[in-house]
């Protein structure tokens, strides 16, 4: 496995070896322990969730307060997206900025999005398989959102707004400067 920061170093792409020959191919997922090494502390996945979307699907920016806040690793199964994580972590060098990353079934890259962003992808393929763990239970009370096209964020989703296809929740999501935000100086681990 191969982990590379990203310009907000908090979040890692993680590219696995994959072998393969005229067979297929065999690759390793996710090893916790090279993750926890390379982060310098422990997750511990507890959820794996999946999706299935077509071309122009939005979901997102979603985020879930504490206690209950949670780390995600993502990757795409079956087709591309554009992955994006937005900082919400008030008193961040980044806060308030975004990494964006192309995830497909070729390049077979993940995002590690930790505790304190806001995620969202879009379906930039005719469909998309999209499959994450996270590191805490989902908690209805305590999830949040971030409106996808807010000027503040600046976020390039690669694809016409009138492509895009949102739900109702994803279309009423609050702008940035009315979210609730993560405390940086606070331990997200530690709650």
């Amino acid at each position: 496995m191969e982990f590379t920061r990203t310009d907000i170093p908090d979040v890692v792409i993680c590219k696995p070896k994959v072998f393969g020959d005229h067979r297929g191919y065999f690759t390793e997922t996710f090893r916790k322990d090279f993750l926890d090494e390379f982060l310098g502390y422990e997750v511990n996945f507890c959820q794996d969730n999946e999706s299935r979307s077509s071309f122009g699907v939005l979901r997102g920016m979603h985020y879930q307060l504490p206690p209950f806040a949670q780390s995600k690793l993502v990757r795409v199964l079956e087709g591309a997206v554009l992955d994006v994580a937005v900082d919400l972590r008030n008193g961040s060098p980044s806060f308030g900025k975004s990494v964006i990353v192309e995830l497909n079934q070729q390049n077979k890259k993940q995002l590690f999005v930790p505790r304190g962003f806001a995620h969202g992808f879009v379906v930039l393929s005719e469909k998309a398989t999209f499959a994450y763990k996270c590191d805490n239970y989902y908690a209805p009370k305590y999830d949040r959102g971030l409106m996808f096209n807010d000027p503040e964020l600046q976020i390039n989703w690669k694809l016409k707004e009138s492509d895009l296809i949102l739900s109702e929740k994803d279309q009423n999501q609050p702008r940035f400067k009315d979210a609730v935000f993560f405390d940086f100086n606070k331990n997200l681990y530690q709650l």
